[in-house]
């Protein structure tokens, strides 16, 4: 440590070389201020009245010139956070490693982070494995676009003078279909591993190829992730399966090697010994609701996920002797306790799961009341999407489905008609009681004679 103190304080500060950015116009990139959300436009015609410069940066430029409309869009600035917030009423700073901005505007969020300083690896605050903790040093435009990752994301748009300013020929880059690593690919997986699994979500998202001088080192350095925090690891790893691309995704972090102990969630996904087929399909259905802008839950999709430990679990409880319906929540708790060290399942995560878990077995229940008490049930219709994901993989026959679909929008005596066509419950055979005779005393069953 005093080591690296001393080299910092002595040595020779590098000659600064600037690097002229492409200036490319609206005539050739063809984005439009109003293609921008209102919010994004005022923050950065607000910074840049008062004297700073604002740009609109990363993936929303990225995701225009690909022609994908942006979820969200990020603000690159030369104001510090503290000067950001001053700037607008509505914002905060947040954030220890990296303070940016959040400012709010009606119910849309920027994110603003200011220009980022160049940092070598003696002047960074590294751990042993030089993974940067700590990067609030400030520096200049050129700078910023250094120390991002890809040449994809290195692209800032000015709103007033419709122009992309391109220091990395990100825009060559996207035209070639190529995601290519800014800086030696090496060094940056040791600064954020997290940029592997990046790497593949925007490859796949984006119909990009990876860089072959960035893809190499994947399999190799993969174990650094083991470094990175379990909470972080798992955000990434929610972005990665809800892109929209998670099949592809996947397949390819398996064919990089990056499972079996690295990341936990993949080792769930990819090693299921009985319900492969489930949770294949379980991320077509993910994938395809998320192309379609349909909403989707992390709950839904770890009860797939999950779903064949807990009925392995509940059919050797059952085996035992239990009961069916307590001996399926004993199964959910179990799975649920032996996964909570490895992935970073929330109290409200874990609920959601639980609800479409435990309405399972009442689909068997068709008759009396009981099918008009599930429909109304508040997780109905998520109970239901799992339903017919288990009878696409061959767990149970579809026309249990299809007669719940009938039941949910039929009318009441087209219900009643379902009730009395549906098969009867088989319910398991009760065992004789055996009556108890009383005591030859004429003493009261199951007490000893006076004496005894």
């Amino acid at each position: 440590m005093i080591r690296k103190l001393l080299r910092k304080v002595f040595k020779r500060p590098a000659p600064t070389v600037r690097h002229q950015p492409a200036r490319i116009p609206l005539e050739r990139h063809g984005i439009r201020r109003e293609q921008l959300s209102p919010a994004a436009r005022k923050v950065c015609m607000t910074l840049q009245e008062q004297g700073y410069t604002a740009f609109v940066v990363g993936g929303a430029v990225r995701d225009l010139l690909i022609g994908q409309p942006p979820k969200d869009f990020d603000v690159a600035t030369s104001a510090t956070p503290e000067q950001v917030r001053a700037a607008f009423r509505r914002s905060r700073i947040i954030g220890r490693r990296f303070k940016i901005v959040h400012v709010m505007s009606g119910p849309e969020t920027i994110e603003v982070s200011t220009f980022r300083a160049s940092q070598d690896a003696e002047s960074a605050e590294t751990d042993e494995h030089g993974r940067v903790l700590r990067d609030n040093v400030f520096g200049n435009q050129e700078e910023d676009a250094t120390r991002r990752d890809f040449t994809v994301n290195a692209l800032y748009y000015d709103p007033g003078t419709e122009t992309i300013i391109d220091y990395h020929h990100g825009v060559a880059d996207i035209e070639q279909r190529t995601l290519r690593m800014i800086g030696d690919p090496r060094t940056r997986y040791r600064e954020d591993p997290v940029r592997m699994l990046r790497a593949v979500r925007l490859a796949a998202k984006l119909g990009l190829t990876i860089d072959p001088a960035a893809r190499h080192p994947i399999r190799e350095m993969g174990v650094l992730l083991e470094n990175v925090p379990a909470a972080r690891l798992f955000d990434e790893m929610l972005k990665l399966l809800f892109s929209g691309h998670a099949v592809k995704c996947l397949q390819q972090l398996r064919e990089e090697g990056l499972h079996h102990g690295l990341l936990p969630l993949l080792d769930v996904i990819l090693e299921q010994p009985m319900g492969e087929r489930f949770v294949w399909l379980s991320l077509q259905n993910t994938d395809e609701r998320v192309r379609q802008d349909k909403s989707v839950s992390p709950g839904f999709l770890f009860a797939t996920l999950l779903w064949h430990e807990v009925l392995a679990a509940w059919e050797r409880r059952k085996a035992a002797g239990e009961a069916g319906q307590p001996a399926l929540f004993e199964a959910m708790d179990e799975v649920l306790d032996a996964q909570a060290g490895k992935l970073a399942i929330t109290r409200r995560i874990a609920g959601d799961i639980k609800d479409i878990w435990a309405l399972q077995p009442r689909f068997d229940k068709r008759s009396g009341k009981t099918p008009y008490r599930l429909i109304e049930q508040p997780r109905y219709r998520a109970g239901w999407d799992f339903l017919r994901l288990r009878a696409q993989a061959g767990e149970i026959p579809m026309e249990i489905v299809n007669w719940w679909n009938d039941f949910a929008h039929a009318g009441h005596d087209e219900r009643e008609a379902l009730l009395r066509q549906a098969p009867a419950e088989t319910s398991p055979a009760k065992k004789k009681r055996r009556r108890r005779r009383k005591p030859a005393g004429g003493g009261e069953a199951g007490t000893a004679p006076e004496g005894a």
